[in-house]
């Protein structure tokens, strides 16, 4: 190689975590890579990163923490972008393409409080801070007596913020504190019956240009085929229902041999709405059931359900 091959990362200490991740597989895969100088990780500071005095929804939804790395590879000045799926927006810039998903973490949430109370036991009125509408809406659906605020930053600040008293609980991926070795601190952990988790949580998936086929070739051993059926069944649905983080979605596809089984749920802010969709199928039908499960969903909700 006559240059390194650069990983193009934001630098929040996740999104560090997840291209060191990628360089280790990478190194793994390829021995040769573990040479000085052989791998160069990058950080761009992306739109999401920049706002943080406004929830993801009015800031613009999903695409502010993809597009300057986006803009990387595109003008040469990273090989390969690594990203939480869950951040990425269903379709992709021309030229460009998601090639590799690493194996999936836990796509549970994690919930926090200072006390020790679970959802079930905060008191009435108690606030809990959260990023996504999608958390918002099902803990209201759930508990209505309760009121949330927008509670950005990262994994680290949120945790201090809710130390410092400005919110009596919060919630989290676990995939993230799993890498970051912050499981400790959890309070409780939240099955998906309580809290279905958004489209490809816990999933990192790296970034090329469609022509390099060089990037490619170094990534291809990398990719699980588990995830990407799983991925590929969730994004299906988020794209037929046209979804972005102004949109309080949950999908979740799981594997039983060379079976699929997706559970999809749409809700309104408030939580006051609830939608669902279920579908089983070959793994090699995953985008289809998706966005048959979408489909399903689309049909019934109200007018303008999403603009409300």
């Amino acid at each position: 190689m006559t240059q390194p091959l650069r990983i193009g990362t934001r630098g929040s200490p996740l999104a560090l975590a997840q291209a060191h991740e990628t360089r280790d597989r990478l190194i793994a895969a390829h021995p040769h890579l573990a040479a000085p100088g052989a791998i160069e990780i990058v950080v761009f500071k992306t739109t999401g990163d920049r706002i943080l005095d406004r929830t993801l929804a009015e800031a613009g939804g999903k695409g502010l923490f993809t597009k300057e790395l986006e803009d990387a590879l595109l003008d040469g000045r990273a090989d390969l972008a690594v990203h939480s799926m869950k951040d990425v927006p269903t379709w992709m810039p021309d030229g460009l393409e998601i090639s590799t998903l690493l194996p999936r973490e836990d796509t549970r949430d994690a919930f926090f409080s200072r006390g020790g109370h679970t959802v079930d036991t905060l008191p009435a009125g108690s606030v809990v801070g959260t990023a996504g509408l999608r958390r918002q809406a099902q803990i209201l659906e759930r508990r209505p007596d309760l009121t949330v605020v927008p509670f950005r930053g990262n994994v680290q600040s949120r945790l201090a913020k809710l130390e410092a008293g400005e919110v009596d609980a919060t919630l989290l991926a676990l995939a993230g504190l799993r890498r970051l070795g912050l499981t400790d601190r959890i309070t409780a952990v939240l099955e998906h019956e309580e809290m279905l988790p958004a489209v490809a949580q816990g999933a990192i998936g790296i970034e090329i240009r469609s022509a390099d086929d060089a990037t490619r070739a170094l990534l291809a051993p990398l990719n699980c085929a588990a995830t990407t059926a799983r991925v590929t069944a969730e994004r299906a649905l988020l794209a037929m229902l046209d979804g972005s983080c102004r949109t309080p979605i949950a999908g979740l596809a799981t594997l039983d041999g060379d079976r699929l089984h997706l559970k999809a749920k749409v809700l309104s802010n408030d939580g006051r709405q609830v939608f669902r969709a279920e579908r089983n199928g070959s793994v090699g039908d995953a985008a289809a059931i998706g966005a048959d499960a979408g489909a399903e969903i689309k049909a019934v909700l109200p007018p303008d359900f999403f603009k409300s």
